[in-house]
């Protein structure tokens, strides 16, 4: 039984939801966390592997630096969330760095805050879908070989979750994003049990594995290497913004369940990753390319047993779906931009789950394709990944800096509309607009370091990109603005509009049913009707000029061109026939041209014939004042029937 492509649609989405409907899907607290929390919570799997893959160069002795540079990360990751918090009560409606820059530090500013989060998104699948695919060739290592197609794989079905509808992907990923933090929790305590050496439980083991200095580096050398090294700890910052973005993804009261949900990823996230970090330099881990650090520090704490596999299998699975952040807020992004007119119309458009499935889509197509470039090797992408995220935080805090500037302008009671959001006088404004500063620059130092030690490894690559970008949206708009000039009708004098010529063109290539339905179309809109034909061979004029007389009522007042031509390419002379009449015959006026083409019952079916109609409409309509009308000719079980 053959299916439609509606029928499979709806077994794959479900049926479509009515408009009236997108309040009941948005999120709670709980599922909220597990969509946008998720990125964040996860980077734990590889945050604090990031510091000591660096300080692995210093011997055994440099590793003991992971922890106080991990402190470092955290304190600097509580000062970002304080910053969205505001961002989030602010700017209500969503939009995080790309609002906020937009409303305070202008267009530029805010379309390289755009460029930067589409960019951390776009790597956030990638890198959160191959971390995962290395959590299960850790555990399983015969399946190392076949890790881009594992990574392929986790993308498409993350991509088709999501093309479900938000509050159906917040159900199904929230298990599992419980279930790590739960497993990480009970691992992490039953660690530091063991190094307290509480209830008589067996103490903490300690590899005591000697790693000798590759280098021994002194003065500007030690310190460019700890900057490395924390650079690589920053992206345990990935994901924090995602609320910010995402504030009318939740249910009402939108902007308070957001900040909630913001303070709770950070501390959560916080405790897990200064664990981790506590207890792989205790136990004095060594990174290396086999094991991950987390699957060492768990097996060490807990053996190889239940604990264990629960903690790697949720560790993978948490990874995998850590790209979900990127597909809730590549899209909502986009959609902004695209309202704004920076990036196509269609990227605003929602599908039949109220999601915007065109840009979940293209995230899913471009996150497959950095996969595959990168071999699902994670770590070879995170040079590349915390630069958007520290350019967009930079951005963020300076444009909310200058907000609460403008807060503090005002007088008690007193509003003002920025052309965003609605600000009113609040008291502590003045601190509040220290910690954005403070925030601001701290972030853009990070920032400045993580161009400077990763330029070399691959960042070179999102520093090229985000200006790229900024240049194409900014292109993009120029168009929006072109059309919209050239459609406007506030000018418009009714002597300006172009007159339709009455003349129609019908291309034929043989007389069927179809031109004959396509010329008594054409007859009623003219009568000046005008087949034309090009004859590639005395044979072929002879029997169209036969057929053509056959039916002497139906062309009767029409006039048939036929063109010999000893070429192939017959759509050159019809175009050139065309530009005759339209520019010599009938200049600056509209002419009609009717195209017959017939349909196959299958869609399938259809690739099977010349595709000379297709083809010849995306041409003309390349052409100045040429109006193209289809007339198709459905081939049905009736009409197609075989005679015998």
């Amino acid at each position: 039984m053959n299916m439609t492509f509606s029928a499979v649609k709806r077994l794959l989405i479900g049926e479509p939801f009515p408009t009236s409907r997108e309040v009941h899907e948005r999120l709670d607290k709980v599922r909220g966390l597990a969509i946008f929390a998720s990125d964040t919570i996860s980077s734990n799997a590889y945050a604090t592997e990031a510091i000591m893959h660096v300080l692995i160069v210093l011997g055994s002795g440099g590793l003991a630096l992971t922890l106080p540079l991990a402190l470092a990360v955290a304190a600097l990751v509580l000062l970002v969330v304080f910053s969205y918090i505001q961002t989030i009560m602010h700017y209500p409606d969503g939009g995080g760095a790309y609002t906020v820059a937009k409303d305070n530090l202008g267009r530029y500013p805010s379309l390289m805050a755009a460029a930067a989060l589409l960019t951390d998104y776009v790597l956030t699948v990638a890198v959160s879908t191959s971390a995962g695919v290395r959590a299960v060739t850790s555990a399983f290592p015969e399946t190392l070989e076949y890790r881009v197609i594992i990574a392929l794989l986790a993308i498409g079905f993350i991509t088709w979750i999501n093309l479900r509808g938000v509050r159906e992907s917040g159900t199904i990923f929230a298990f599992p994003t419980y279930a790590f933090v739960g497993g990480l929790l009970l691992v992490i305590i039953i660690g530091f049990v063991r190094y307290f050496e509480l209830f008589g439980v067996a103490p903490l083991p300690v590899t005591h594995e000697v790693v000798l200095k590759q280098k021994d580096l002194t003065g500007v050398a030690y310190i460019w290497l700890l900057l490395r090294a924390f650079s690589g700890g920053c992206t345990a910052m990935t994901g924090i913004e995602a609320v910010s973005n995402g504030v009318q993804a939740f249910k009402p009261p939108e902007s308070r369940n957001a900040a909630q949900t913001m303070v709770v990823m950070g501390v959560l996230a916080m405790i897990l990753f200064i664990g981790v970090a506590s207890l792989a330099t205790t136990m004095e881990l060594i990174p290396g390319e086999g094991e991950s650090i987390l699957s060492q520090l768990t097996r060490h704490v807990s053996g190889s047993g239940v604990l264990y596999y629960w903690v790697q299998a949720f560790t993978a699975l948490i990874l995998f779906l850590a790209a979900n952040t990127g597909y809730q807020d590549f899209p909502r992004l986009s959609s902004f931009l695209a309202k704004d007119g920076f990036m196509p119309r269609w990227m605003q458009n929602r599908g039949d789950r109220l999601v915007y499935s065109m840009g979940i889509l293209t995230l899913a197509l471009l996150s497959s394709g950095i996969v595959l470039i990168f071999g699902a090797d994670e770590i070879a992408m995170l040079p590349l990944y915390a630069l958007g995220v520290m350019l967009s935080f930079t951005l963020s805090q300076a444009g909310m800096s200058r907000l609460m500037k403008k807060v503090g302008s005002l007088q008690p009671g007193e509003s003002l509309f920025t052309g965003v959001t609605t600000i009113h006088y609040e008291k502590n404004w003045r601190w509040k607009q220290h910690v954005n500063q403070v925030g601001a620059v701290v972030t853009a130092v990070v920032f400045a370091v993580l161009v400077a030690t990763k330029f070399l490894e691959g960042a070179w690559l999102v520093a090229l990109v985000i200006p790229l970008l900024v240049y194409l949206f900014d292109r993009i708009h120029v168009h929006y603005e072109q059309v919209a000039t050239a459609l406007s009708t506030s000018t418009v004098q009714e002597s300006d509009l172009i007159e339709v010529a009455n003349v129609v063109i019908v291309p034929i290539a043989d007389v069927h049913r179809g031109t004959l339905l396509a010329l008594q179309y054409a007859k009623r809109l003219s009568n000046d009707v005008r087949a034309v034909c090009i004859s590639t061979s005395p044979q072929m004029r002879e029997r169209v000029t036969a057929r053509w007389a056959r039916f002497p009522r139906l062309t009767a007042g029409i006039k048939l061109d036929i063109i010999d031509y000893d070429y192939r390419d017959i759509l050159k002379p019809l175009e050139e026939y065309i530009a005759h009449i339209n520019r010599v015959e009938f200049p600056d006026q509209l002419v009609t041209v009717v195209v017959p083409e017939f349909i196959s019952p299958e869609l399938t079916a259809q690739w099977l014939h010349n595709q000379t109609a297709t083809v010849l409409r995306a041409r003309l309509h390349h052409m100045k004042d040429i109006v193209v009308i289809s007339v198709p000719f459905h081939i049905t079980e009736e009409n197609g029937q075989l005679k015998a």
